[in-house]
């Protein structure tokens, strides 16, 4: 007697706890707000240096990068001896980008050329036509 109320009250909780998190995941999705995000001039660019960094120098790096105007501050990428960073390409361009950071100090450093034959190529590996992708879409709209 005394094991099923036990039970009983063990599934009561777990069906009330259930319930609140299912209304408050409903009260979620219908409530917010799809992100807007302001990108789509938003381009990445890379620095090739010459020999690797440490991390005193991408410090520096970092910070004379951050100061000039049309870089988003938080997507400065440094590894080994590659710098990649996101700019609007509204107000700069990587060779303005790559100008003004020589200005500042002088690095042993070359900006990336993409090759000719990569320039025409499309960058979405997910084929558009495939219905995994069209699916994706569709829920994603709903929920947005």
């Amino acid at each position: 007697m005394k094991i099923n109320k036990i039970i009983k009250k063990g599934l009561m909780i777990t069906a009330v706890i259930t319930f609140i998190f299912t209304a408050i995941l409903l009260f979620h999705i219908i409530t917010a707000k799809p992100a807007v995000y302001d990108t789509p001039n938003l381009q990445v660019s890379r620095i090739d240096f010459k020999t690797d960094i440490d991390s005193v120098q991408a410090r520096q790096i970092c910070t004379d990068l951050r100061s000039i105007k049309g870089l988003t501050s938080d997507s400065i990428i440094v590894k080994r001896n590659v710098v990649v960073y996101f700019h609007n390409n509204q107000i700069t361009n990587s060779k303005k980008v790559y100008a003004q950071l020589m200005a500042k100090r002088h690095y042993d450093a070359k900006p990336y050329i993409l090759p000719a034959d990569l320039a025409g190529k499309e960058v979405c590996p997910i084929d558009q036509n495939s219905m995994s992708y069209k699916l994706s879409q569709k829920i994603n709209h709903f929920f947005n």
